[in-house]
């Protein structure tokens, strides 16, 4: 009796290992399963379906945090993809009349693809994986700010960028890519990067903080913020002058 008591104890603690084991074993939110799938999904399309690009979707591929990316929730990338538009088009008639260069930020490409798919929009990215967007793709390392086909020189009414890093370095860089493509006369610029960037964004490209404030599918503990050259007034929440 005392041998198979033991027995029995001894199996009853290799289940209880065995289910501590289990619940130590990493779990995938429903949310990364998700991610996880649109990617696998994305790999395994034909060649030729994947260089149309992104279709009806926003970007289908995972996010990469080694190179700094995070995409925009639904509510921001709307926001952005509205207002460029209306900026590239002022006529309100859908005809656009001006281009629009997106430095570092696929989301809004995307977005604006979706909305508007003949709007002229430039991708910039050192992603290479967004090369499946064809011609409306530039290869971009931000520390090479000026490394760029001689015909995008001054060639876009609209500038967005949203710099990879919070640096010093890295938003001069980017300024320099930003008077490098923007149009000499009255172009419009707008910028994503973290609110301790406010004072150096405002010295290199003359921007200000709006009202809006972007957010990430992932959230981040940086407070992100938006900057333009020019008051939208009633959009994006106008200006946010007061802002410390």
């Amino acid at each position: 009796m005392a041998a198979s008591g033991m027995e029995e104890e001894r199996v009853r603690g290799e289940v209880r290992r065995e289910e501590e084991e289990d619940d130590d074993v990493p779990q995938l939110s429903a949310a990364a399963m998700d991610a996880l799938r649109e990617f696998l999904a994305e790999q395994q399309r034909p060649e030729e379906q994947v260089e149309e690009g992104g279709g009806e979707g926003g970007v289908e591929l995972v996010e990469d945090w080694r190179l700094s990316q995070f995409w925009y929730d639904d509510r921001t990338a709307r926001a952005l993809a509205d207002e460029v538009l209306r900026l590239v088009s002022p006529s309100g008639s859908g005809s656009a009349a001006g281009a629009v260069a997106c430095i570092a930020c696929p989301t809004l490409y995307a977005y604006l693809k979706k909305t508007d798919p003949g709007v002229p929009a430039q991708l910039l990215e050192y992603d290479k994986r967004f090369g499946q967007y064809g011609g409306d793709f530039t290869f971009y390392d931000y520390s090479r700010p000026e490394e760029l086909p001689p015909s995008m020189k001054h060639a876009y009414r609209v500038v967005v960028a949203d710099p990879p890093y919070l640096s010093k370095e890295c938003l001069e860089k980017v300024a320099k890519t930003v008077s490098f493509l923007a149009q000499p006369e009255g172009p419009f610029l707008l910028l994503l990067t973290g609110e301790v960037q406010k004072d150096r964004a405002l010295e290199l490209l003359n921007v200000h903080p709006c009202g809006f404030r972007p957010q990430h599918s992932n959230k981040l503990g940086n407070e992100f913020r938006l900057f333009t050259n020019y008051d939208p007034e009633d959009r994006l929440g106008g200006w946010d002058l007061g802002t410390k």
